[in-house]
């Protein structure tokens, strides 16, 4: 039943001292609206909830429709404590130089924590809105057409986590023709083919890539592939 409940695609942001990081949550909503207040559900094991955490700033990027999913395979599956993400993404610096995402986002909201809940694995922060923009027009990326259309995965720190017959069930054996998919942009690694741009031969069962591989197109790791 928990799916019928709608969800959106949001990159919280926010910073540390002169460091930024950014993530993707489902969890933003409207709390009151006078004054503005908004909350947003951070896992605790993400390096933006830290940074939360320490600044008390925190912004909100309402993600398009046609975001290209290696744009939140970036922010959704990969982490801030081994790549810079926001190193080639368009942002602004918003108050008290905290970073705003505009890369694919509708429009912004910055606010400032007023309070925190612990919930268990995530906080749930409230903040005060300070600013809020509307950036372009277009239609707000849902989390049930982010699933369904774009074929998207939960990643396992996510509040709507639902854990697979997978991970609760016997693994289906690798074979030497067994392809695999990518669970964060549906990239299907094939044997018979290999991957030239990385220099895996044809014939390279998917078992036999190197534990450093990942996706040519959107950069998930090993890990995040599943029997197709």
């Amino acid at each position: 039943m928990f799916h019928l409940l709608s969800y959106g695609l949001y990159v919280i942001a926010s910073k540390s001292a002169k460091k930024i990081n950014g993530c993707i949550v489902n969890t933003v909503f409207q709390v009151t609206a006078f004054p503005p207040r908004i909350a947003v559900s951070v896992n605790k094991e993400n390096l933006t909830h830290e940074y939360i955490t320490k600044s008390g700033v925190f912004s909100v990027s309402i993600l398009s429709e046609d975001t290209p999913m290696k744009f939140i395979g970036l922010f959704g599956f990969q982490s801030g404590r081994d790549v810079d993400k926001l190193c080639d993404v368009k942002l602004i610096k918003g108050i008290e130089d905290c970073p705003v995402i505009t890369e694919n986002s509708l429009g912004i909201l910055e606010a400032k924590v007023i309070n925190q809940v612990d919930i268990g694995t995530h906080t749930l922060f409230v903040g005060e809105v300070m600013h809020g923009k509307r950036l372009r027009e277009g239609k707000p990326l849902t989390y049930e057409y982010y699933q369904q259309v774009k074929q998207g995965k939960t990643p396992k720190r996510a509040a709507t986590y639902t854990a697979p017959i997978s991970d609760v069930a016997p693994v289906i054996k690798d074979s030497a023709s067994q392809e695999y998919q990518c669970d964060v942009c549906g990239w299907v690694y094939n044997p018979a083919v290999g991957d030239p741009e990385n220099e895996i031969p044809p014939g390279t069962s998917f078992t036999d890539l190197p534990d450093d591989w990942t996706c040519p197109l959107c950069g998930a790791s090993k890990s995040q592939f599943s029997p197709k």
